[in-house]
């Protein structure tokens, strides 16, 4: 299998990873792609337009989970947000109650 089309593999794994939430796999699958993309890029590569495509496909998808990631980031600083203040409101009970 070529680099390229291990790219390609890795891009489209990464992308049923998110659609899963498998934040695992996801760590797994960019520890590969880091790989893949640093043996491509030590290639003297056969087509760069193909190259350049793969690539960019791959931005588009690591764009796709910063923004997966920050929003599930977003949802856990809220949920400790209202935990924080579910607490406070539990003490509140407990003085008068």
């Amino acid at each position: 299998m070529s680099q390229l089309q291990r790219i390609q593999q890795t891009r489209d794994a990464l992308i049923d990873a998110l659609a899963e939430r498998n934040w695992e796999a996801i760590g797994e699958l960019d520890t590969a792609c880091r790989d893949c993309v640093e043996s491509v890029l030590a290639e003297k590569p056969v087509d760069e337009a193909v190259l350049r495509e793969n690539l960019e496909g791959l931005l588009v998808v690591y764009r796709m989970l910063l923004e997966a990631a920050t929003g599930e980031r977003q949802l856990v600083v809220d949920q400790m947000a209202q935990i924080n203040q579910a607490k406070s409101a539990s003490k509140v009970y407990h003085l008068f109650g």
